[in-house]
């Protein structure tokens, strides 16, 4: 069994700084995690891909072309296309099937590929034929996340992507370590959502809007505590406690290792005559 991350999220939300530091992380605990990057418009990453999507085709490629003159957005969803048709060029830099491998895939950050186009989908689905066990990691900014109604913004986000992908998911709030002490605070109430707290807060930011929807959001705020569907997984990058915990959980829902065959170690009984000339 292979296994996979797939690390998604718009853009802005350390998706590159994510897998890199997982990488770094692996290293020190004597794990080789290895990231695949198929953001065709990646302008830079701190780590050296197993295989990149731009030497088959780059966002440039598809926007330049006279023909299809597409915009960036339009660019992107051309070229995860072309990576489906031409899957076997990532088959063949996968390497073969060998047991334990852990790969990160660092996507792009149109986040409607996640909410409910269907490319990012296929791609997972050619995964699973390839012998891979897949956990989707959706990443959102904690500092987007800080007041009720881009809180619940997020969330039906996140939300959209469990729904689309219907893979084992985790989400993460990334860059805690730029929130000040008092929005870290607020975020807190958060993290374990209250609706009524919520309720209050966007009617405190948008009063209009707060008052003529007040009972959709309370709905989306109930269904959110009713039915535990969207917990967020604040990291702290900075602190190898706080990203060992991640990779342990993220490792627990993929069945990481559960495979190994149990180490013993061969050891002598000692001799009877040997205990009998002790007590002697």
């Amino acid at each position: 069994m292979r296994y996979a991350q797939l690390v998604m999220g718009p853009a802005g939300s350390g998706k590159s700084t994510y897998c890199s530091n997982l990488v770094k992380h692996a290293e020190d605990s004597r794990k080789v995690i290895n990231v695949v990057n198929i953001d065709p418009a990646a302008e830079y990453f701190d780590y050296e891909p197993l295989a990149d999507i731009r030497e088959l085709i780059h966002v440039d490629d598809a926007m330049e072309d006279e023909d299809m003159k597409f915009g960036p957005n339009g660019g992107l969803v051309f070229c995860m296309e072309y990576l489906l048709e031409n899957s076997d060029w990532l088959k063949e830099q996968l390497g073969e099937d060998v047991d334990d491998d852990y790969i990160l895939f660092d996507c792009p950050g149109q986040i409607e590929l996640y909410t409910h186009m269907q490319t990012i989908r296929q791609l997972t689905d050619l995964l699973k034929n390839w012998n891979f066990n897949i956990c989707a990691v959706f990443l959102v900014d904690a500092q987007f996340m800080v007041d009720g109604p881009k809180f619940l913004s997020g969330t039906m986000a996140a939300l959209s992507v469990m729904v689309n992908l219907e893979l084992p998911h985790v989400n993460i709030l990334t860059k805690m370590d730029l929130l000040s002490k008092s929005a870290r605070s607020k975020l807190d109430n958060y993290l374990d959502p209250d609706p009524q707290y919520l309720l209050t807060d966007i009617e405190a930011t948008h009063s209009k809007w707060g008052r003529n929807h007040h009972r959709l959001s309370e709905a989306i705020g109930r269904i959110i505590e009713d039915f535990s569907l969207v917990r967020f997984i604040p990291l702290d990058l900075r602190d190898d406690e706080n990203v060992a915990d991640v990779m342990m959980t993220i490792d627990n829902i993929l069945q990481y290792g559960e495979d190994a065959d149990v180490k013993t170690k061969d050891f002598e009984y000692p001799d009877e005559n040997d205990r009998e000339d002790s007590f002697s």
